[in-house]
């Protein structure tokens, strides 16, 4: 489930009909007017659920309104983001702005010339590059070119029972040592000390094992090309996922929604999942309650007792590290560049706590504030509400320490692949389910922890041999 969304999804729209609004986009072409009033630019955004669409087009409102440059508004299922932007770029039909691109897709992209870095370079410019997170703003470079401008990053998070932890004398889990103690302490008769990804099927169970990973340098693959999955810093990931799924977490496969089910029903100490569950874990959304035994009194009575982990350092680790997701605005090589340029800027300005707040556990600011007020946006962010059928700020649920937690995430953000320039075979990697497919065999146990490692190896390395 590409960048973890949970909230309900509108149909995703067809290839034909897409085919349909790239026909109507009109090609761009460079252009001497500097101010960019009265030229009209075509914007893609993976934003497209229908309250979504209806919230960006009130911001491009505002835009329009201000400079007089008109936005034509397509709104793309993110699934299908690759393969129509590689169509648009055949029949020279690219749009001037894409925004929600993840980090592997940004990567794509740039290996086939499609962007403009200086336009990219000069929105960072003018807003100010101290104003961005920096571990955000240097994954959306390849060097020191500036490929895309981060707007907001999601991070795979550990949640814990910290009642239970605190029963138990346990410390929080922020190590693999403390990890797999509490795990082994916590799981007993009718209750696992964790609930872990195990499904072969989602890219959800790769980001789980890759958050525990990164903690440890344990890496996909070397800036040369040389996959690296099974080195020892990954081979104590190997050995910790596998003891964690087969000893301490429910049998049987185990996927985004039981993960999350187990956890919500108080049968599960500690669950890996991204910062999108923390609105229906504060009770926000009718049909995914949490479902624990005292939450029939008070709904958000898990969320009370539950901490956030959003580093994890493991023996091998030089530090903690966030495994997550920042995502970012793109201007394609064949945009009107003013315009573009003026676009995103207003989008991460004037626009911006009203694009965050469409889902603000999700999009958790890449920008901090401006020059002169450097905590605007982060202040903001915390006053915005979140959830379905209950709203309610995320601040208003979890204490000082979560929001602190949760607000630092941009600015130490990591990914596989991204920092080493192989953002591409990433994609495929992540498309191909490489690494999930080994880690279902992993908690089944039909692999070892070391068979597990060299399974990914091989895996990897023939989603590589691809590509050449």
């Amino acid at each position: 489930m590409k960048k973890s969304r949970i909230t309900s999804v509108a149909a995703c729209a067809s290839l034909a009909l897409a085919a349909t609004l790239l026909a109507g986009c009109t090609a761009s072409g460079s252009t001497n007017n500097t101010s960019g009033a009265g030229q009209t630019i075509t914007v893609w955004s993976g934003q497209n659920q229908a309250d979504r669409v209806a919230t960006t087009q009130k911001i491009i409102a505002g835009f329009t309104k201000q400079t007089g440059i008109k936005v034509k508004l397509v709104a793309v299922d993110d699934s299908q983001l690759v393969q129509l932007t590689e169509s648009a770029a055949l029949s020279g039909k690219l749009p001037d702005v894409m925004g929600a691109v993840s980090l592997a897709e940004v990567r794509q992209f740039e290996t086939q010339k499609l962007i403009n870095t200086d336009a990219a370079a000069a929105i960072v410019k003018n807003l100010g590059a101290k104003t961005f997170a920096a571990s955000a703003l240097s994954l959306e470079k390849d060097g020191s070119t500036q490929l895309a401008v981060p707007d907001s990053a999601w991070a795979q998070v550990l949640i814990y029972r910290k009642d239970l932890f605190a029963k138990a004398g346990l410390q929080p889990p922020t190590t693999y040592a403390a990890i797999e103690k509490a795990a082994k302490v916590l799981t007993k008769s009718g209750q696992y000390g964790i609930t872990l990804a195990t499904d072969p099927a989602d890219v959800f169970t790769e980001q789980s094992f890759e958050s525990l990973a990164l903690g440890n340098g344990c890496q996909l693959v070397s800036s040369k090309g040389n996959v690296t999955v099974n080195s020892s810093a990954c081979k104590q990931t190997w050995d910790l996922y596998g003891q964690l799924a087969q000893k301490y977490s429910p049998q049987g496969t185990q996927t985004v929604d039981t993960t999350r089910a187990t956890y919500f029903a108080g049968q599960a100490a500690m669950v890996s999942w991204s910062t999108y569950i923390l609105g229906e874990l504060g009770g926000l959304q009718n049909d995914e309650l949490p479902s624990c035994p005292q939450c029939k009194g008070d709904p958000q009575w898990l969320a009370k007792n539950s901490g956030v982990v959003t580093a994890v350092q493991g023996p091998d680790g030089k530090s903690a590290s966030t495994y997550g997701q920042a995502t970012g605005w793109v201007v394609t090589k064949s945009a009107q560049a003013a315009a573009s340029e003026k676009f995103v800027e207003y989008m991460m300005s004037n626009g911006y706590l009203k694009w965050l707040g469409m889902s603000p556990e999700g999009e958790i600011p890449t920008r901090t504030g401006t020059a002169t007020d450097p905590t605007l946006y982060s202040d903001g962010w915390k006053k915005l509400q979140t959830g379905v059928d209950t709203r309610a700020t995320l601040s208003s649920i979890f204490d000082g320490k979560t929001m602190s937690a949760l607000e630092s995430i941009p600015s130490t953000l990591n990914s596989w692949a991204i920092p080493q320039g192989q953002g591409a075979l990433l994609g495929s990697v992540e498309t191909q389910l490489s690494v999930p497919k080994v880690i279902g065999s992993l908690g089944a146990g039909s692999l070892t922890p070391s068979q597990a490692g060299q399974a990914a190896v091989t895996a990897v390395q023939q989603v590589q041999s691809k590509q050449k």
